[in-house]
């Protein structure tokens, strides 16, 4: 009796700390997931002998810029692999070519040691040129490889002196590269040639543009950037169109990116099943100067070119982005056996613009294109008239039509009645 007693104590434990240890053991596995690629952020700092100027709360530009960039190491997340490069900060001579190629890695990026990248910036005295443009290229070199997200940011209080290399080209061609690297630039002069510049390198590729003056506003500025590359983003997937839509790559739901020269059509398909709505956007960025009056199109078409739907955006002036979207809801196929897998339609999308340039402005590459595609179930009555093939604009011609016989008929008749009752009086 006692040994039973015991044997059923003993094997009570046994299973109490099996349990236990189970326990213990399952949500440890169930919350490994996989790891997520750190984000890069690389600060371009400009040591050019204009950062001796003393026009920042009362101290020079490049003290300004350290006591900002110390506030920023403190606070840089844990997650973001930040490193440092410099332009203009080791040749004080006049040899413009020795000056041109003066930018280098100041902190390698990777996971960062505040007090190593902290004594790093300290080193650093204005000494000579301004080469923003082999600087930008550097950084994108710095930042290579990985999915992660990539960001530059770049700080200067002047023009690059170091042409015909146009720092604004660099950004288009590297954000040609479809690499999804965004600059954003920050300018410490309240000048129009410089701003003009510093918009330009970062609409070139996505980023932002801020005139700052005072430090807190730099250091909050620059926090706030890094913070954002540490946000989760949607990393958009290159992908290059076609000229015909039987070339054309076959996408699935998602975010792509392309380039569009002026004047250019891109194809691309989709496949629909019946019950499925396909929606659509395309955004281009008009990351130079343009012409004014540009339009930009979107159509959804069969294989055979036949129109099904169309969205389409214009304007005149200066703009950063004109967009437009469509929706196609493909309804449900009736006395179909339900054990038969429904065929697919493929739609092709066809991506326009009407964007032209001065004389003096390069066409290459082409403009940005952000084109997101999206399938959902269909709503259960589609009563859009894509659903039956035809523009949004039939519904609007249908009514003025309708609305057009109606007033010619009663027209018609007031008419016959005012001339029956004139001559019968």
């Amino acid at each position: 009796m006692i040994i039973s007693k015991r044997l059923t104590v003993g094997v009570g434990i046994l299973l109490a700390t099996l349990t236990a240890g189970l326990g213990s053991a399952l949500p440890a596995a169930a919350d490994e997931a996989p790891a997520q690629p750190s984000p890069k952020v690389e600060l371009v700092l400009d040591v050019s002998g204009s950062m001796r100027t003393r026009d920042i709360d009362g101290q020079s530009r490049m003290t300004a810029a350290k006591q900002a960039f110390n506030e920023v190491l403190d606070a840089v997340p844990e997650q973001v692999e930040l490193g440092i490069r410099t332009l203009g900060a080791d040749y004080p001579g006049n040899d413009r070519k020795v000056g041109c190629k003066d930018t280098k890695q100041l902190y390698p990026v990777g996971p960062l040691d505040r007090t190593e990248a902290k004594t790093a910036v300290a080193t650093l005295a204005p000494t000579g040129w301004t080469p923003i443009g082999p600087a930008l290229l550097g950084a994108a070199d710095d930042l290579k490889g990985g999915d992660s997200t990539r960001r530059i940011v770049l700080i200067s209080d002047g023009e690059d002196t170091c042409g015909p290399l146009d720092p604004c080209e660099v950004a288009r061609d590297i954000a040609a590269r479809g690499i999804h690297l965004v600059i954003d630039t920050l300018g410490l002069v309240p000048n129009a040639k410089i701003r003009e510049q510093l918009t330009c390198i970062a609409e070139a590729t996505g980023g932002t543009y801020t005139a700052v003056q005072h430090t807190d506003e730099l250091s909050g500025r620059v926090k706030q950037l890094v913070d954002r590359a540490a946000e989760p983003v949607v990393t958009p997937v290159a992908t290059e169109g076609a000229d015909a839509c039987s070339d054309a790559p076959q996408l699935k739901p998602g975010l792509y990116t392309d380039r569009e020269k002026f004047g250019q059509h891109r194809w691309y398909r989709v496949d629909v099943l019946p019950g499925q709505e396909l929606r659509a956007s395309v955004s281009v960025f008009a990351d130079r100067a343009m012409n004014n009056d540009y339009g930009v199109l979107l159509r959804a078409l069969t294989v055979h070119g036949r129109e099904i739907v169309r969205g389409s955006e214009s304007g005149t002036g200066r703009t950063d982005a004109i967009s437009s979207g469509l929706r196609y809801p493909k309804p449900e196929q009736d006395g179909t056996d339900s054990d038969d897998k429904p065929a697919a339609e493929t739609v092709c999308l066809q991506v326009g613009n009407s964007f032209s340039a001065p004389a003096s402005v390069k066409t290459s590459p082409g403009m940005p294109v952000e084109l997101t595609v999206d399938l959902v179930d269909a709503p259960d009555d589609a009563a859009d008239v894509a659903a039956f093939g035809l523009g949004r604009g039939w519904w609007l011609l249908g009514v003025l039509i309708l609305t057009g016989l109606i007033a010619g008929l009663l027209f018609g008749w007031i008419s016959r009645w005012r001339v029956a009752v004139w001559r019968t009086n």
